[in-house]
């Protein structure tokens, strides 16, 4: 009983100490010192979340650029291939402009952003120089267009960039034509960064061009007037060119009839580069569409083999209108015969692809010894991506591709 008063007694006096407390004691005080909780790790992305890089270039085809155009068509692929080579590895969209002046065959020539670059590729391939003159051009409206035609994401983390090449300052003397200080306002409300380069030494286009990349918080790249890249030729790109084919060859398309029309015009494109485009270039595109980021481009979203390998497409679900034309009368078994056959042979060229590109790339690494350097068209876009793409989370250690 005893023990029971006294358990008693000390609760009431606690209470009642606890309760003449002032009352700012039993408040959280005004400023309290946040406790920081630790962040969770960032979990890689996923096959369907890579981060995005976004380029387009736009390039003045006057009569004066035919150096830098023709090397802009033999080193497209091996700079599509620095850029995709970052880690994580981006999904890579490329865009295009042509410009020229007023009164030319075409004031400006434009090609949407896609991972399709063997349709972008066919594009420049009809760049020829021409036109021009009178030493300005239309660079304004080129920019302009740039901005605000093409279709850039709304994605805020995407790496987003213009490159800006050309040998001449603009026309300001056009009335009716956006100046480029508004455009470049306008690029960066987007998140796009401009990035200049400069063939030629003319020192009005030196100084328009270091403004246009000041104001966009870019940089101001000057290369030779013929271009400047670096250029070789291997013994191993004839067997590069050829096997590339083979890999086009197993493409089997699919999809409703929309789909169908746009892997023909890809098809088109395709055949196009492969006739006329030259065996360096073609070798580079094998080396590209080996590479985790050129899947897209070779097998552009709609190629039944890698879609059933995947378990992306169940081929019994397909209807027959959807299959490929020479699939649609086959037998359930034979249909899956061929896509078994098709993928066996295509690993087959993969590999053999793969094995010549290291071949090659340790045949360059030799023959580059001081030609690369830090003027070369090829290091110094680059060297400005991987700067400017770092801020997005992209890592460039591999160095530029040729």
């Amino acid at each position: 009983m005893k023990n029971t008063l006294l358990i008693a007694s000390l609760f009431v006096a606690t209470a009642g100490a606890v309760y003449s407390l002032p009352h700012t004691r039993s408040k959280p005080p005004i400023n309290p010192t946040p406790v920081v909780q630790p962040l969770p790790p960032i979990a890689p992305p996923s096959q369907n979340e890579r981060p995005r890089v976004e380029a387009v270039f736009v390039l003045d085809t006057t009569g004066s650029m035919s150096g830098l155009i023709q090397g802009a068509k033999e080193n497209i692929w091996s700079i599509a291939r620095s850029m995709a080579s970052a880690r994580p590895t981006p999904d890579l969209h490329v865009g295009l402009i042509g410009f020229r002046d007023r009164g030319d065959e075409y004031v400006t020539r434009l090609t949407d952003l896609s991972t399709d670059l063997d349709s972008t590729y066919a594009k420049l391939m009809d760049f020829e120089a021409g036109g021009g003159g009178d030493t300005p051009e239309s660079v304004n409206q080129a920019l302009h267009e740039a901005v605000t035609k093409i279709s850039w994401s709304q994605d805020k983390n995407a790496y987003k960039v213009i490159f800006l090449v050309g040998d001449a300052p603009p026309h300001t003397d056009y009335q009716d034509d956006v100046p480029y200080e508004a455009s470049i306002k306008l690029a960066s409300e987007k998140g796009i960064v401009v990035n200049t380069i400069q063939a030629g030494s003319d020192p009005n286009t030196a100084r328009e061009w270091k403004r246009i990349a000041m104001l966009s918080q870019g940089n101001s790249l000057h290369v030779a007037q013929s271009g400047g890249a670096v250029e070789v030729a291997t013994p191993f790109d004839e067997a590069l060119a050829s096997l590339s084919k083979e890999l086009d060859d197993t493409r089997l398309f699919y999809g409703d009839r929309e789909d169908k029309a746009k892997m023909a015009a890809k098809q088109a494109a395709t055949s196009k580069l492969h006739d006329g485009g030259s065996l360096a270039s073609r070798a580079k595109r094998a080396a590209f569409n080996a590479s985790a980021a050129g899947e897209a481009n070779l097998y552009a979203g709609k190629d039944l083999v890698d879609a059933v390998s995947k378990g992306d497409v169940e081929l019994e679900a397909l209807p027959a209108a959807a299959l490929p034309e020479p699939m649609q009368a086959m037998a359930p078994e034979a249909q899956k015969q061929l896509i078994a056959e098709t993928a066996e042979r295509r690993n087959e060229i993969q590999t053999k692809i793969q094995d010549l590109v290291a071949k090659r790339e340790s045949y360059i690494a030799k023959e580059v010894v001081g030609r690369a350097d830090a003027d070369s068209f090829d290091r110094q876009i680059y060297d400005t991506v991987r700067d400017q793409a770092e801020k997005k989370g992209l890592k460039y250690e591999e160095g530029p591709k040729f």
